[in-house]
């Protein structure tokens, strides 16, 4: 598939990975929809992207929410058109122990309401997103593609109960789309990032960053629009289906 006019819609989309997204597909011709649930963030992502010279739809939603995202994607069929593309890169982070226990005492536990919070945004928002797209796809009849974001830490990660279920589970989902879906001539893939040079990065000490890149094989922490040349990748390649693509630098957790 080119991208080139092609309808993207990428949720997570007003920073970080989604903004790198945005501005190497826009770039390359697509007509963006950006989908984040801060409406500030998004306007200030639509002046930034005019100012590169692209044009980018903007939706404030919680993907959580069933109601908010079937009334999104009939926003962005009716003001847009049908999509040919849908990114899930929505993510979010509320790390802790399992347990933290010392000298016979429980001191503190990983409550059921963090777990399900990180679960609520990185997997039924994946879901939900994922079948409203597949929906407006198969209606449209012009076949598709649905990447979901995934993370190194699927593969399990201490603290990180919540993040890796939901990591692991999305990739899940793609594989089964993928199959499911080929009837429809919608290709769903995955792609697990390592440690990528976003605003947390940067914030760290720089001490504890060179830590991190001692740990990593090739020396350094990737960079955004390295996951972006992997998302216009898989759009680009009409073979690669149902799989995960590693881009982590070799780092094992």
């Amino acid at each position: 598939m080119n991208v080139a006019g092609k309808r993207i819609a990428i949720t997570g989309a007003a920073g970080g990975l989604g903004m790198a997204m945005a501005k190497r597909l826009g770039q390359l011709g697509a007509e963006l929809a950006l989908i984040d649930i801060n409406q500030q963030a998004l306007d200030a992502a639509v002046t930034e992207l005019s100012s590169l010279g692209i044009a980018a739809q903007a939706y404030a939603c919680d993907i959580s929410d069933e109601a908010q995202v079937e009334q999104l994607f009939s926003d962005i069929g009716n003001r847009q058109g049908p999509l040919s593309v849908l990114v899930n890169n929505a993510g979010l982070l509320r790390d802790g122990m399992l347990i933290k226990a010392k000298n016979g005492q429980l001191l503190d536990k990983m409550s059921l309401a963090q777990f399900r919070q990180v679960l609520a945004v990185n997997l039924d928002g994946t879901f939900l997103c994922g079948r409203e797209a597949a929906a407006q796809m198969a209606l449209a009849g012009e076949g598709g593609v649905i990447i979901n974001i995934s993370s190194v830490a699927r593969a399990g990660n201490i603290g990180q109960s919540n993040y890796s279920a939901s990591k692991a589970a999305v990739v899940a989902l793609s594989n089964g789309w993928a199959k499911e879906l080929a009837r429809h001539g919608i290709r769903a893939a995955s792609i697990a990032p390592g440690v990528i040079n976003t605003e947390m990065v940067a914030a760290m000490k720089p001490e504890a960053k060179a830590r991190l890149e001692q740990a990593i094989p090739v020396g350094r922490v990737g960079e955004p629009d390295e996951i972006a040349a992997a998302v216009q990748f898989i759009i680009e390649s009409d073979y690669f289906n149902g799989r995960v693509l590693e881009l982590d630098g070799g780092i094992n957790f």
